[in-house]
Formats: structure tokens, C-alpha cells, sequence
């Protein structure tokens, strides 16, 4: 593994594409000016003139693995990879409630997300609501599978696998189901996350090398804090 720059953890970096583990709080770009993000640590680090390409996000409270491209082709091969839904994105979350399935059962929502410029909350439409064509706040189907992993008490730990990227789309849906993602007030949590940022961490992203399509597998663990923050969501964990 690369050694960490500027608080980015580096999975991997070569001539066409840098993978990474993005921190909670810290946005993934066009973050408000003075204020760092994902772009302009890369930019510093690569030089003013590099070519630095942001073909996905990840909320600025979300923590996880990221992609970024580091040519024009790669961007181009990169963002038609995402638009196509070949990209496999699996994600962590930490929930309150009572999630709708039993433990270890996969469930699929199909449902429609829109969003409104300006706004800072996504709304939930029913799947038949969804549109391919239309203005930029017209609904947008969005899929994920789901399970939980394991409930203790009033939290559970839960898989997800979207096969949709929409803004903000499985804390919506989560919250839409009754169990919102601990920390997320913006969509009715009222449990905070003491780990920071919301319970919300991408766990693996699967892409096709742009250069020779070779799958790419990035995956980061959970964070430490998140164990030491929800010990019985994790048994095993040894503490130091």
C-alpha cells in the first residue's frame, strides 16, 4: 500500500488512476473556498497542471474508497464504466431501527431519487416515478441490495451493493425504510455518530483498468473507530 499523503490513506496510484480512502468530513470536491477536498489535495500534491479527474463522490460525511482519474482517457473510461453500472460498490452502514428483513437476507429496493438545486435533502419517489429523460430534478431510478450483517440493540450493522449512484441515494432509502444511518440527522437520525461524520463507509469498489481493462478490486475496512464506537456491531475486535 502507498504511504498515506496529506491524510489520504493511498490504496494504489499509477500513470492512469489513483485509488483512495476518503476521510469523513472531508468532501470529495468543490468543497467552499479555503476548505480542502479530495481535488485540491490531489492537485497540490501532483502539481497545478496535473490532470486530476473526480469521476464519482462520496458525501463529505461519508468515508470510503474513491477513484480518481489522472488523464482525460482514463475520465472518459472511468465515467462510462459508472454510467453503464459495470462498477461493483459495496458499502458499510451503521443503522437505528429495525431494518425490514431478517439477519443475512439480501432485500432489493428499487425506488426513485430526485433532487432539487439548491436543496439540501434528495427525495424518495416510488420506482414507477423514474425517468430517463427530463430535467436535472426530474426522479432517477436508484437500486440496492441490502442485509444486515448483525443487530445489537437498538443498531445494526447493514451490507449494501447500489447499482445506482444517486445524491445521497442509501441514506435516503435507508432512512425511507425506518432505519436511518446513525449521525445522518439531515434524514432523521437521532442517534449521533461519535466516530465521526455519518455511520456510512464504502467498503470495496470493482472498476475495469482504463488502460487494459483489467478488473481493479480497492476495498478499506471499516475504521478502527467505528469498532471502538460500536463494539457488539463487531465482535472480535481487539482493543489495544
Amino acid at each position: 500500500m502507498a504511504a498515506p499523503v496529506s491524510g489520504i490513506d493511498l490504496l494504489f496510484e499509477d500513470d492512469h488512476l489513483i485509488a483512495l480512502v476518503k476521510p469523513a468530513g472531508l468532501p470529495t470536491a468543490n468543497a467552499a473556498p479555503g476548505e480542502e477536498s479530495v481535488f485540491t489535495l490531489l492537485r497540490r500534491r501532483l502539481g497545478q497542471k496535473a490532470f486530476v479527474g473526480i469521476v464519482s463522490r462520496l458525501d463529505a460525511p461519508v468515508s470510503g474508497v474513491v477513484v480518481v482519474a489522472k488523464t482525460s482517457a482514463a475520465a472518459a473510461s472511468l465515467s462510462a464504466q459508472f454510467r453503464a453500472r459495470t462498477v461493483a460498490k459495496a458499502y458499510a452502514a451503521v443503522v437505528a431501527g429495525r431494518f425490514p428483513a431478517a439477519v443475512g437476507t439480501w432485500v432489493d429496493w428499487h425506488d426513485a431519487v430526485a433532487r432539487r438545486e439548491g436543496e439540501r435533502a434528495s427525495v424518495l419517489h416510488p420506482a414507477s416515478a423514474a425517468r430517463e429523460n427530463g430535467g436535472d430534478d426530474a426522479p432517477r431510478a436508484a437500486h440496492v441490495r441490502a442485509r444486515v450483517v448483525r443487530r445489537a440493540g437498538e443498531v445494526s450493522l447493514v451490507e449494501l451493493e447500489p447499482s445506482t449512484g444517486r445524491r445521497h441515494q442509501l441514506r435516503l432509502q435507508l432512512a425511507a425504510r425506518g432505519c436511518p444511518i446513525v449521525g445522518d440527522r439531515l434524514y432523521g437520525s437521532r442517534l449521533p455518530c461519535r466516530a465521526g461524520g455519518v455511520a456510512l463507509h464504502a467498503t470495496r469498489l470493482t472498476v475495469a483498468h482504463p488502460a487494459d481493462e483489467r478488473a481493479m478490486v480497492f476495498e478499506s475496512p471499516c475504521a478502527a473507530a467505528w469498532k471502538d464506537v460500536f463494539p457488539s456491531l463487531f465482535p472480535g475486535r481487539e482493543r489495544g
